[in-house]
């Protein structure tokens, strides 16, 4: 018996694996908190307006026209990937990202 491509139909358990990998995981704080930063990228609008500000230094009316879309379609997500820590008032988007997976 062993491992199948979609699952396990093995009837034993490898404990000593299943301890190591135990003893390696993260905290349940840490694993929430990665958990909320990544679903920061989930959403395509903001790796838009990550990647427009990566490029150049925009304000919300320029990332609008980058990204045909309304200014207030795009007004709230500076706001969110501020509040996330990803972007400040000027230009430094993705040193930021980097900086902060470079915490973790």
């Amino acid at each position: 018996m062993g491992k199948t491509e979609m699952g396990c139909d093995c009837t034993h358990i490898d404990e000593e694996l299943v301890r190591a990998t135990k003893r390696n995981m993260p905290a349940d704080e840490l694993i929430f908190d990665l958990a909320e930063f990544f679903k920061v990228f989930a959403d395509s609008t903001r790796m838009k307006i990550l990647w427009a500000l990566h490029e150049n230094e925009l304000c919300v009316c320029d990332i609008a026209v980058v990204l045909n879309m309304t200014k207030s379609a795009v007004s709230h997500q500076p706001r969110y990937l501020r509040s996330s820590n990803l972007v400040k008032n000027r230009k430094e988007v993705f040193e930021m990202a980097v900086e902060h997976l470079d915490e973790l």
